[in-house]
């Protein structure tokens, strides 16, 4: 396996265990994860939108930490808060 393989392979599941982890501890309306082709990042990617929030909550930036994700700058829009990261 080449190494390019390999490290796509890995942001794939870091993004993946990411978008899980914000299921489980963020009040989030909408998670999905896109592939570098889809992604306007080129890089594996997390979308979410966090629902009744005010900014990104602490407990979403630790698992975006933990994982190892970096936090895309996106605007807020209405109640809710987009949030982009990729790996």
């Amino acid at each position: 396996m080449s190494k390019t393989v390999r490290c796509t392979v890995e942001n794939r599941q870091r993004v993946r265990r990411a978008a899980r982890a914000l299921q489980e501890t963020a009040p989030t309306a909408v998670v999905e994860t896109m592939p570098p082709v889809r992604s306007e990042h080129d890089a594996w990617t997390l979308d979410a939108v966090l629902r009744e929030t005010d900014g990104v909550p602490p407990e979403v930036l630790r698992e975006l930490a933990l994982t190892g994700l970096t936090l895309q700058p996106t605007p807020t829009q209405a109640e809710h808060q987009y949030l982009v990261a990729t790996a």
